[in-house]
């Protein structure tokens, strides 16, 4: 997804990045997401989760940046 897009279908995808800054999630995007639906819900899951974690009411960036950490990294063979 574009970027313009991303903007307009994470807040709505998940009540964690409904009040997120659009700056947080232009972030995101750029950093890990890269516009791909799969990678927004593997980063969502792993914020959630830290949110429950650290009770936490919302996203910021120490907690997007953990949750970064928590990505499988596959390598080539």
């Amino acid at each position: 997804m574009p970027l313009d897009e991303v903007l307009a279908v994470v807040p709505a995808f998940h009540p964690a990045w409904t009040d997120a800054d659009p700056e947080l999630i232009a972030l995101c995007d750029r950093e890990a997401a890269h516009g791909n639906f799969r990678a927004w819900a593997k980063i969502t899951h792993h914020l959630t989760v830290g949110m429950k974690e650290t009770g936490r009411a919302c996203v910021d960036e120490e907690l997007l940046r953990w949750a970064y950490s928590k990505l499988s990294h596959r390598r080539a063979a």
